[in-house]
């Protein structure tokens, strides 16, 4: 685990360096509030922070409030490392969003013990944010994770004017599968194929669960002439291989209703779109692809 060392003494911000090399740590360091903002702003900001109070630039204090203003659903775990000793600074570094802190000098074994407890709290934070944002069948996205993503993509499409494809899955005759062979077979099915759509996707595509058998996509277009394939080659892909459960190797189709965005739409507007285009593809005879150019 990486862990963000700001502090202005040599000395001291070098001694805390080779101490957390040796716990088994990944330190990194900054001597300056500005710099160390300038860091925490970033998109792979540290999540553990050992901060001192007096900086240049920005105090640590100030450091501590301008972290917590921001909007992280994972905010970083932040130790104040200070010299200031009265009731006063420990009331408003810990009035401020600081989560714990440590007086200079602080003994080697003390210092660890705060560490390793501060790391056991970003694991239970990011245990229970992982928990709240996935489907625990499939482990991909759930419902609301999904629709904030299709919501953060449209802003971005809008933004950079730029293209969007979402689609719209739905497994064909998935009722049959459950009825003839149980809703254990049923899930092993939802698993398979959520592995075989995941196999086929490009880094920057998203997908999710949107509820029962059905799925959201939503992927970023730098060309509009690379969307519909996309859909068609997974259709494709589906429909030609097979899914291994405990009743054997099952097969399956399924339906996907496509829309093109650029972000002027809404997400209401979009997903009405896509579920339209779905239920047009299942009246059309299902393992088929329906789009439309526009909302």
């Amino acid at each position: 685990m990486k862990i963000f060392i700001v502090e202005d003494d040599y000395s001291y911000r070098n001694m805390l360096f080779k101490l957390l090399l040796g716990w088994g740590y990944e330190p990194m360091a900054c001597d300056d509030g500005i710099e160390a903002w300038r860091i925490l702003q970033q998109k792979d900001a540290p999540k553990f922070i050992l901060l001192d109070w007096n900086l240049p630039g920005i105090t640590g204090l100030e450091l501590i409030k301008n972290i917590r203003n921001m909007k992280d659903h994972s905010p970083p775990y932040i130790i104040m490392v200070t010299g200031k000793s009265e009731k006063e600074s420990l009331v408003s570094g810990l009035d401020a969003g600081a989560n714990d802190y440590i007086f200079k000098p602080c003994q080697n074994e003390v210092l660890r013990a705060r560490i390793n407890n501060g790391r056991r709290m970003l694991e239970l934070q990011e245990s229970l944010e992982h928990e709240s944002s996935h489907d625990p069948l499939t482990g991909i996205l759930n419902r609301r994770a999904i629709a904030a993503v299709l919501n953060k993509e449209l802003s971005r499409a809008k933004r950079k004017q730029e293209g969007l494809i979402v689609g719209f899955c739905d497994l064909d005759n998935f009722k049959k599968i459950n009825d003839e062979h149980g809703h254990q077979v049923g899930d092993e099915v939802l698993c398979g194929f959520v592995h075989m759509v995941e196999d086929s996707l490009r880094s920057y595509d998203t997908f999710g669960r949107w509820g029962g058998e059905e799925f959201l996509l939503v992927m970023p277009l730098f060309s509009r002439d690379d969307g519909l394939p996309l859909f068609e080659r997974l259709r494709n892909k589906i429909a030609e291989g097979s899914i291994v459960t405990s009743a054997g190797a099952l097969k399956i189709t399924i339906s996907i209703g496509v829309v093109f965005a650029d972000g002027h739409e809404t997400e209401n507007e979009v997903l009405e779109a896509v579920d339209r285009n779905m239920y047009e593809a299942k009246k059309a005879g299902r393992n088929r692809v329906c789009y439309t150019e526009t909302i």
